[in-house]
This record gives structure tokens, C-alpha cells and sequence, in this order.
């Protein structure tokens, strides 16, 4: 089976981080985002995978080549932004599948453990244009939500609403079949939730919903991130591109972690990271050569590559870029973000007045 991986956006949100990555290729409990979908994919049947790229294109065949976790590769890159569904349209092109063969499509920022191969299945049985994965979520008023009759057949793509008729969410992992994709028009501008979902329904094609609500996040908010690279690291979903067993931390070669130190939660200590005697670091993501001194304190943030955090300092939901430096006695909470090559000089930040 062939798949098409969504990997075009900015990742604006997530900034600072993506300014030099591309958000599908920032390391996740210890590898590359993308390596854990390639792997999935490769477990559930998926032997080529065309990368619809956009945004650092030529990043992507530098990190997997042609061939990587079982699966063969191919690139196609957008001038300009189609949106989703002229993303895929325009990756068909390298597709070898025949009209009736089933195509995954998986969008390059979601971490899911649903089980493609029965989602692949209900799209056999029904004989389906395009199946969808529907996942349930507690409050449905923040998406557009998916009703589907009682075979599971998708009757509307509603937009976001205070009064959701359902629970039921696109989960952004599609099955077409190869033939669907080619009536979506070429070299524009086309969403496939606004428009060629709606189009296929209202022409009376079947367009099936597959309802499992397993894992599944979207990690295109740093908190989100954060989580996504922390449950890996902890087993709350399996991947075969793990580079360790799941447990408290995921320590790379290189890592240096001080007995003394707490370091749990899921974090990951990147190549040469340093964690001193004393620091405390929880539910986090430290990138390669990153340095946490001791006392400082570090809770569900990001510090990238060769950023340092001074004794005594604190940081809580904090993104740090690429070699920023934050000096002793700081206090950074919320969210906050600093960009790559800043220096904070000591107690420069406070949340409390204790220094």
C-alpha cells in the first residue's frame, strides 16, 4: 500500500522551534517526529510513502533519503501552498497505485495509535471514495464535527458550532481510493474539510467513517509537543522507531545526567545535554548539548539545541530556542518564549518576589 505524508505547513505555532526545523522533523522522544508515523506506517502495510513537501522541502530527503523504517520514499514539493487537498493532488503524482487501490493519507503533525489496517478495511468492504478516521472528544464545540448514519456513513462536515450534534472529529488520517484523488483539481488552491469531502457526499459517493478513539494528538502547539514526545517516552503509545524501552526518561548517548538530579515524567535528554547535581527536570524535552545547572528547576518545556538554564533558575511551560541562555535566579512560566541566541541576564524574569 502507498501513502501520502502532509508535510508542508510552518509550524508558526510552535515557534521558536521550527524557525531552522521544519515542525514534522523536530526530535521526539529522541528521533525525528516523522520516524514514528514511517515506522506506524510501516507495521500496518504501508511499503511507500510520497512526502507532499512545502516548507524546507529539501530537509526532508536530507533526514530519510529513499528509504527509511521499511519504507520506500519519494518527494514532491509545493511552489506555493495548495491547502490539504491540493497537497495531495499534487503528491498523486508520484503514486503508482492503480484507480481502485486504497491511498493513506496521514497529516505530518498527528500522533495517533489507531488501527489503520481495519480503517483500511471498512474502506474495502464499503467500496468507498474516501474513509475517514473519527476520533471522540469530550467537547466537540472546538472542531468541526463528522456525523455518520448507522453504517458509519458520513453524512455532513459540519463547521465549529456551540450546539455539536455530535462528538465525532475529523482525526486527520484519510483512505482514498486512487481514483478520488484525481478529481480534486490540479494546481489549486483546495481544502479537502471545506471543500472535496462535501463535493464527494453531495454527489452521492460514499464517503465512510471510521470511528476509533484511541491516542491521539495534535502536536502543533508546544504544549501539545511536549506531551506527545513525553507519552512516547513513557509507553502511553508504542513506536517501533523508539530508541529505548519506554520508561521514566529517555537518556541518548552522550547524555550526561548527575545522580543527584530528578530527571522523570517522560523527558528526554538529548545528545551531550547536561543535567547537574541538584536540577530538577520534569515532563520535558532537552535537545542535543542542552545544560540544566544545578537547582534549576525545568517543567514541561523545550529547551533546543545548546540552550542553558543558570543555577536556581526556573522555567515552567517555557520554549527556549537554539542557544538561548537563561541565567540563574530566572523565573519564566506560561508559556513563554524565547528566541533562539537570546541571553537573560541573572533575575532578570520574575513571577514571585522571592529571588
Amino acid at each position: 500500500m502507498e501513502a501520502i505524508l502532509l508535510v508542508g505547513g510552518q509550524g508558526t505555532r510552535l515557534r521558536p522551534l521550527t524557525i531552522s526545523t521544519p515542525k514534522p522533523l523536530l526530535p521526539t522522544a529522541g528521533v525525528a517526529f516523522l520516524a514514528h508515523q514511517l515506522a506506524r506506517a510501516h507495521a500496518a502495510g504501508v511499503d511507500r510513502i510520497v512526502f507532499a513537501t512545502s516548507y524546507r522541502a529539501e530537509m526532508f530527503e536530507a533526514a530519510f533519503g529513499t528509504h527509511a523504517y521499511g519504507v520506500d520514499l519519494a518527494y514532491v514539493s509545493e511552489h506555493e501552498p495548495l491547502g490539504t487537498g491540493g497537497a495531495i493532488r499534487n503528491a498523486a503524482k508520484a503514486l503508482t497505485a492503480k484507480p481502485d487501490d486504497p491511498v493513506l493519507i496521514l497529516n505530518g503533525d498527528i500522533l495517533s495509535g489507531h488501527d489503520v489496517q481495519v480503517q483500511v478495511a471498512v474502506h474495502e468492504r464499503a467500496e468507498a471514495a474516501v474513509t475517514l478516521h473519527l476520533t471522540e472528544v469530550p467537547d466537540p464545540s472546538r472542531f468541526g464535527c463528522v456525523p455518520t448514519d448507522d453504517t458509519g456513513r458520513v453524512t455532513a462536515f459540519l463547521e465549529k458550532t456551540s450546539h455539536p450534534v455530535t462528538n465525532q472529529i475529523n482525526a486527520g488520517c484519510y483512505v482514498f481510493r486512487r481514483s478520488a484523488i484525481d478529481t480534486i483539481a490540479e494546481d489549486e488552491v483546495v481544502s479537502v474539510e471545506r471543500e472535496t469531502f462535501p463535493s464527494l457526499i453531495a454527489s452521492g459517493a460514499v464517503v465512510m467513517g471510521y470511528v476509533e478513539s484511541g491516542y491521539w494528538l495534535d502536536v502543533g502547539t508546544p504544549e501539545a509537543f511536549v506531551r506527545g514526545s513525553c507519552d512516547l517516552v513513557l509507553g502511553k503509545l508504542a513506536s517501533p522507531a523508539m530508541p529505548g524501552e519506554p520508561g521514566e526518561r529517555l537518556t541518548l548517548t552522550g547524555a550526561n545526567v548527575s545522580p543527584g538530579a530528578v530527571v522523570r515524567g517522560g523527558t528526554t535528554v538529548g545528545r551531550g545535554a547536561v543535567v547537574e547535581a541538584g536540577a530538577t527536570v520534569l515532563g520535558s524535552v532537552l535537545l542535543d548539548d542542552a545544560f540544566v545547572a544545578e537547582g534549576a528547576t525545568v517543567r514541561g518545556s523545550v529547551l533546543s539545541r545548546g540552550a542553558r538554564v543558570g543555577p536556581g533558575a526556573v522555567l515552567d511551560d517555557v520554549i527556549l530556542g537554539d542557544g538561548a541562555v537563561v541565567g540563574p535566579g530566572n523565573e519564566l512560566r506560561g508559556g513563554l518564549r524565547v528566541w533562539p541566541g537570546i541571553e537573560l541576564p541573572p533575575t532578570a524574569v520574575r513571577f514571585s518576589t522571592d529571588a
